[in-house]
């Protein structure tokens, strides 16, 4: 079992990452670990996570309330906690503000194309929640619309959120996150963004699902609407996949025979 200052320094470690890989500035974000139903680990208030010490770490209740520290915990763990309250698989939980995706966030974007096979397989798309006041339950109340089939979100104007099974697995879920709108970005700026085919993806799920990946993926939507009218996946050059038709009638067997007569003399000469 992990010791209760394990815990504290892993917090420490992943705040210093996220600080210094330009995901959060001055005393932006919040981390948090769940240890038992009601204890929870989680970084304070006013303190920037790239120069932590495993002394400024706070254990709460599931309720927010402080059970040990000297420093007081940030205004928004209201949508850890909503987190855990409704998805008990979740072990962490890491809000930041990565430039890209919060770009992306600001500007009203999902992160919801299937372009990328690691972030199909880690992640699938990435929703926009609506937006939210920061501290008030409005952030927790739109992070809970999409949270029972996602583990990483865009919030409208504000930033990114994921949970994890482990404090790693969210914090590389955040990783994922930011490199993913990176590229995408870039392949905007580019003029296009080739987005895979239903076959495509169902066999990167499939990987997903060998791998045994934890956590939730929506799988796809437009997948999802194979063979039906509403269905808007493409191969390059081609047309959406037709509607499904009703069976054909079966072909005269005089006219299957005079077809295959003239293709085979056709093929001898």
């Amino acid at each position: 079992m992990t010791s209760p200052y394990e815990i504290k320094k892993e917090i420490c470690e992943i705040g210093r990452r996220i600080y210094m890989n330009g995901f959060v500035a001055a005393n932006d974000g919040n981390i948090s670990v769940k240890v038992s139903d009601n204890e929870f680990y989680c970084t304070p208030t006013g303190v920037s996570k790239g120069f932590m010490t495993p002394d400024m770490i706070i254990k709460i209740d599931a309720e927010g309330n402080k059970l040990e520290g000297k420093l007081n915990p940030s205004s928004e763990i209201k949508m850890h906690m909503r987190c855990y309250k409704e998805r008990p698989d979740v072990r962490s939980v890491v809000h930041a503000h990565p430039p890209t995706a919060t770009g992306f966030a600001i500007a009203g974007i999902p992160l919801d194309k299937y372009t990328m096979p690691e972030a199909v397989i880690s992640l699938g798309e990435i929703p926009l929640t609506a937006y939210g006041t920061p501290s008030t339950m409005e952030i927790p109340d739109a992070v809970s619309k999409e949270l029972q089939n996602h583990d990483a979100f865009l919030l409208q104007n504000h930033g990114a959120l994921t949970v994890g099974v482990s404090l790693l697995n969210a914090y590389f879920k955040m990783e994922t996150l930011e490199f993913f709108a990176k590229i995408s970005l870039v392949a905007r700026q580019l003029g296009n963004e080739n987005e895979f085919t239903c076959d495509q993806i169902e066999k990167l799920l499939e990987v997903r699902r060998r791998m045994n990946i934890p956590g939730r993926h929506p799988g796809c939507a437009k997948c999802s609407r194979r063979g039906t009218s509403s269905c808007k996946c493409l191969t390059p050059g081609s047309d959406p996949v037709p509607a499904p038709t009703a069976a054909p009638a079966a072909a005269d067997p005089a006219v299957v025979e005079e077809i295959t007569r003239k293709v085979l003399a056709a093929l001898q000469r």
